[in-house]
């Protein structure tokens, strides 16, 4: 089953330091993160907060081509968690013709919020996620967690609160 999606915001994580797309359910109270790159962050970033360039990036790039090839994005999937790494899908359309193409959840993000394409989260990515494998073991994840949530807080600004919140 299908979950509808929406970008509740963007984040980082204080552990990594690896930007993490929050994705929030529109019907119930279910999220998920997801840990992205640092450009596709801030090609999702730049959507949220419309900004525009003198220049195309490259998520406005293929857009603007889709666009000139009359081709709509109809949504987008996470499809599935594999060796805790996210899967997603693109569906598209042109001339009455449906495609698929496999994309990262992150890229699939930043066209789908360019398009107003609908986001939807298989319903297994969410069991799924509850069990990601992080490689530590919880004790070496606690003093880790301990001391960069500390640094992570001493670093922060008035600025960064509530910062790309939707």
């Amino acid at each position: 089953m299908l979950i509808e999606m929406k970008v509740s915001g963007l984040t980082i994580d204080p552990i990594t330091n690896t930007p993490i797309v929050i994705l929030k359910s529109i019907q119930d109270n279910k999220a998920i993160p997801i840990w992205i790159g640092l450009f596709e962050a801030s090609a999702i970033a730049t959507e949220l907060e419309k900004i525009v360039f003198s220049r195309p990036m490259t998520h406005d790039l293929f857009s603007e081509c889709l666009k000139s090839l009359r081709v709509a994005i109809n949504k987008i999937v996470i499809e599935d968690i594999r060796n805790n790494t996210f899967f997603a899908n693109i569906y598209l359309s042109q001339e009455g013709r449906d495609y698929t193409i496999d994309a990262r959840p992150s890229d699939a993000i930043a066209l789908a919020l360019r398009a107003s394409a609908p986001i939807f989260v298989n319903e297994i990515v969410l069991e799924k996620s509850r069990s990601i494998d992080f490689g530590m073991k919880i004790s070496d994840l606690d003093k880790l967690k301990e001391d960069k949530i500390k640094e992570f807080l001493e670093n922060l600004s008035a600025e960064d609160f509530g910062k790309y919140k939707m």
